[in-house]
């Protein structure tokens, strides 16, 4: 049976859909990936099969709009409605074509969940059934309010479940009349939001994140499977430089700092801020640059500045991590079992904040905007001596590290397509 997997966006995004992948590949599957060009050598050194989106997400995220709105635009949801348009409006169009011919041949969709409007559209026109994904919550609930709602306290039960609604008609109008001008192009019937939400409520969701840190709300239909995370673990034999290892083995561990793509409008800035911090809270540190561009000039011998290395290595020998709080990065710090201090910049980043502090896994969250080099030493201070929180971090990385998130999820396909030798047997008779 060959599925194909619609994803975009960061690497956060594209990492467990590849993780998810090679799981469907092991079961046998015949899976492939649709992702932005720019990603074609990440998802080929993982053996997956690849088709190509037009459209550099990396240099739209990298411009001066793409970065104002990592400062700005995504605080505020309906100034995001024109910043998401302005973005993606050149390049929509010859994504959501490729991710069309990407699935003419097959026999079923698995779809980023944020990009369900577009996918929801291919599935229909090819008479194709579509699973989504999601690395973090979509759908409305009464139990915490939805991630990227400027507000991440619960205010009770039912103003949780209107944010919901409320982020979903958000995330409806930044693909509206894309969605419509799509739907035309395949001969469909235009798309309303209540069509919308219907079917997205109703289409299966493999929830890629751990039900330690979000248990599946009463609410939810069953449709939703809290599957445990994605986690892409290719890596296993790689070996640090030498000047790194040095580095971790003349003194106590260091605090981790990366911003992935988020650096924002001023990352010598952003750096200079985590330097004196670091002095402030008088730890070591480890920066990884990330493709956002964190810059650093001169370092004191106390830091040491990475390119690039696998969380999955790096973070189990890091005494805190501190980053932005997109969803994989979040993922592979709680896996590591050490503390966790978020600097959110945008989307679901305050969430994940705030679940971390309501967990006590982490200090509470610093959104960008507020960041000091005082309160990013204060929280680093924390996160390095608070006993209890260290040991409640250690407890949700054991946790974490016994889950099978990607088996679950290829149970979940399963049940819901049928064995791939049992389906591929249906169709040539």
């Amino acid at each position: 049976m060959k599925i194909t997997i619609f994803a975009a966006g960061s690497r956060g995004d594209i990492q467990p859909c590849l993780a998810l992948g090679q799981g469907l590949q092991r079961a046998g599957y015949r899976a492939s990936l649709a992702a932005p060009e720019d990603f074609a050598g990440f998802v080929g050194d993982h053996g997956l099969g690849f088709y190509p989106l037009g459209g550099d997400v990396q240099q739209i995220m990298a411009s001066d709009t793409g970065r104002n709105f990592m400062e700005s635009g995504g605080a505020n949801p309906l100034k995001s409605i024109r910043a998401m348009r302005t973005m993606i409006g050149p390049i929509v169009r010859r994504m959501t074509d490729d991710a069309y011919a990407a699935c003419r041949e097959a026999q079923a969709l698995i779809c980023l969940g944020v990009f369900f409007p577009f996918g929801q559209s291919i599935a229909e026109a090819l008479h194709i059934p579509i699973i989504n994904i999601e690395p973090t919550p979509l759908l409305p609930t009464r139990a915490f309010p939805a991630p990227s709602w400027p507000i991440q306290r619960s205010l009770g039960g039912w103003p949780n479940a209107l944010s919901g609604l409320a982020m979903l008609q958000v995330i409806w109008l930044w693909y509206r009349p894309f969605v419509n001008d799509f739907r035309q192009r395949l001969g469909l019937p235009p798309r309303s939001a209540a069509g919308f939400y219907r079917q997205f409520r109703s289409t299966p969701m493999l929830s890629a994140y751990s039900p330690s840190l979000i248990p599946h709300p009463t609410d939810w239909p069953d449709s939703v499977h809290v599957t445990g995370y994605f986690f892409l673990d290719s890596q296993t034999d790689w070996q640090p430089s030498p000047a790194l290892q040095a580095f971790l083995d003349a003194g106590d561990p260091p605090v981790y700092f990366g911003f992935g793509s988020m650096a924002g409008r001023n990352p010598e800035q952003l750096a200079e801020l985590i330097l004196d911090a670091l002095a402030k809270s008088g730890q070591r540190g480890v920066l990884l640059t990330g493709w956002g561009g964190l810059r650093a000039g001169q370092v004191p011998d106390t830091v040491f500045v990475l390119d690039s290395a696998p969380h999955s290595w790096l973070f189990p020998r890091m005494a805190a991590v501190v980053h932005h709080g997109g969803a994989g990065t979040t993922a592979e710090g709680l896996r590591a079992g050490v503390p966790t201090v978020i600097i959110p910049f945008v989307f679901d980043q305050p969430f994940w904040g705030a679940r971390i502090k309501a967990l006590g896994l982490g200090p509470d969250p610093i959104p960008r905007k507020k960041l000091t080099a005082e309160r990013l030493a204060d929280a680093i201070s924390r996160a390095v001596s608070d006993d209890p929180m260290r040991q409640r971090a250690r407890l949700c990385g054991e946790a974490i590290r016994v889950e099978d998130g990607v088996g679950g999820a290829v149970d979940i396909v399963k049940q819901k397509l049928g064995a791939p030798e049992t389906v591929e047997s249906e169709q040539t008779q």
